[in-house]
Formats: structure tokens, sequence, C-alpha cells
């Protein structure tokens, strides 16, 4: 993102710390400023006492269904409809991944992360893509 864009401020909410890190170094390389959350209930608390321009949701570490996280965070914040972005891991359930898909929530594989991150938040904040992208 440029310089002369805004920072933009993304809610982590993802428990394991190697992950975590490679989040807030694609994060800082797109000139945004990250934020971290442990469970669903630690985004929702955080999300009460601050604004955040977009969250990226583990869904392993969610502790919660994630349709009623998504739900919630829409309620409490409505300018975070459709900046929600769910990284997947192994997801076990059929019905999560179609919750995931009737809430029409962009997600990308835990394994992709390094390669559609940039790519997915541009989208969600409406930037033109990079060259590199």
């Amino acid at each position: 993102m440029s310089s002369s864009a805004p920072r933009r401020k993304v809610l982590i909410v993802e428990d394991e710390p190697s992950i975590r890190n490679v989040l807030y170094v694609l994060l800082a390389a797109l000139g945004c400023e990250g934020d971290v959350a442990y469970t669903g209930r630690q985004a929702l608390a955080a999300i009460r006492r601050e604004s955040f321009d977009a969250v990226l949701l583990d869904l392993r570490c969610c502790g919660l269904p994630p349709e009623r996280v998504v739900s919630e965070i829409k309620e409490l914040c409505p300018n975070l409809v459709g900046r929600v972005l769910v990284i997947t891991g192994e997801v076990t359930g059929r019905t999560t991944m179609e919750a995931i898909e009737h809430l029409c929530i962009p997600h990308i594989s835990r394994s992709h992360v390094v390669e559609e991150l940039s790519g997915c938040l541009r989208s969600l904040f409406g930037l033109s893509p990079s060259p590199a992208d």
C-alpha cells in the first residue's frame, strides 16, 4: 500500500506464534498495523474497544463457531462487513466451509497465506493491485 494511503489497522485472530509472526511481517510490508486476539471472544472484546479496518480470522483458534464470530463482528462494527478474511487450515467439517461460503466470507488457505494475503487485503480495502500481485 502506498505511503500516501492511510495506515490500516488489522485485527489478527491467531494463537499460533509462527503464523502470527508471518501475518505481522506481511501486514507491515503492506503498511498495515496488526493487533492480536487469541480467541473469538478476545476478538469481539477488541472490536468493542477499538476500530479496525479488517479482521484476519483463523478458524482453528476461534473457540466459537466461525459464523457466530463473523455475525457478532458485523453486528458490533458494520463497517467490517466484507472485511473479515478467514484463514482456513485443515477444516474438518463440511458444515464449517458451507457456513463460510453461505456467509460470503472471503477465505484463504493457511498454506497459501504468504502468496494470497496481499491481494486479498488490497481487494478488501478496494485498492488497485500492486505490480507484484
